[in-house]
């Protein structure tokens, strides 16, 4: 009988190649649209790609264990999407908690007192180098009237909606909410409440 090597475990680990040539092909307000000549072992491969700030997005849930949903139209798609609060990493040097703090309380005039990390992932990795950070955050209390941000654009239009997280977990399912921050947090939220929340590391202390 042969015997069969283990199988290691998955898990991304950082592996950078060589990068031959470096060019920003277009210089974006958000994001860059970059070609790396990437020496992969034999000639030079090309590979253009976003790079990109990256993200943090919000799992709000309250005492309810409700989640809150956000929608916002989205042009490239030409849809209005049910989201989380998420935002851009575009302040410098800004902890990622701080931003989702940030984000949350900009867009849903809502503050968090505790936080826990849930999950990260890369939006599109054969394109693009956007990571996003989603944080679970609970213990809600409404930002003061006065100290609320004046919301412009398509957040201007924006309309939020509380959803028992079993009934989101059944529109990520049934194909009836598409942006990935809410599709990743609500299903590692529900995976999460699952395992009694014993998984999650607090942060933000």
């Amino acid at each position: 009988m042969t015997t069969r090597p283990a199988t290691p475990e998955p898990t991304d680990t950082v592996a950078s190649r060589p990068v031959v040539q470096h060019r920003v092909l277009h210089d974006g307000k958000v994001f860059d649209v970059v070609a790396d000549h990437v020496d992969l072992g034999g000639e030079p491969v090309l590979r253009e790609y976003t790079a990109h700030p990256g993200a943090v997005g919000v799992i709000a849930l309250d005492d309810d264990d409700r989640v809150l949903l956000l929608s916002q139209y989205r042009h490239p798609v030409r849809r209005e999407l049910w989201e989380p609060p998420a935002g851009l990493l575009d302040v410098a040097g800004e902890d990622p908690v701080a931003a989702a703090a940030r984000e949350l309380a900009e867009e849903a005039d809502l503050r968090a007192g505790s936080w826990w990390r849930l999950v990260e992932f890369f939006t599109s990795p054969g394109s693009s180098d956007e990571s996003i950070a989603v944080y679970l955050a609970r213990d809600l209390s409404p930002v003061p009237d006065g100290e609320r941000c004046e919301r412009v654009d398509e957040e201007a239009a924006m309309v939020a909606a509380w959803l028992p997280i079993d009934e989101a977990v059944a529109a990520v399912l049934g194909g009836r909410l598409h942006n990935p921050t809410a599709v990743v947090g609500i299903l590692a939220a529900a995976a999460a409440r699952t395992a009694g929340w014993s998984t999650l590391e607090r942060v933000g202390d």
